[in-house]
């Protein structure tokens, strides 16, 4: 399972678009890049917006979908999250298991973020 790193682009299934994580910096990195823990996930400091919610549980949306007489209206995007979840079982940062590709976070509102791309690259070379 690869490690998560800054830079990592994440979907939410009730956003209009990606976004990039922003970890805390610590002093491990992985593939050159620092790495990122469960506990990056503070809405706008670690996790941006999605551009649009559309989550009908999401109050700004609701009020808008009620205004628009029933007819789904997003509004922006911004995210209410908890940590992710299940992250490493054998990589730990600073006492805190390391985000894995596979982790997930939920949003208040009732969507949830998944890791679409970890950030981490390889490349080979042939000659």
């Amino acid at each position: 399972m690869s490690m998560v790193v800054a830079g990592a682009q994440l979907m939410c299934d009730m956003g209009a678009m990606p976004a990039v994580l922003t970890p805390v910096p610590h002093m491990v990195t992985a593939g050159g890049l620092p790495a990122a823990t469960i506990t990056d996930c503070a809405p706008m400091a670690n996790i941006p917006t999605f551009g649009m919610c559309m989550c009908p549980a999401n109050p700004a949306v609701a009020a808008a979908t009620t205004a628009a007489l029933g007819v789904l209206t997003p509004m922006p995007c911004i995210p209410v999250t908890s940590p992710w979840t299940p992250g490493s079982t054998s990589v730990m940062i600073d006492g805190v298991p390391a985000l894995t590709e596979d982790s997930t976070c939920m949003c208040a509102y009732g969507g949830t973020v998944t890791i679409a791309m970890p950030g981490q690259v390889s490349a080979t070379c042939t000659s």
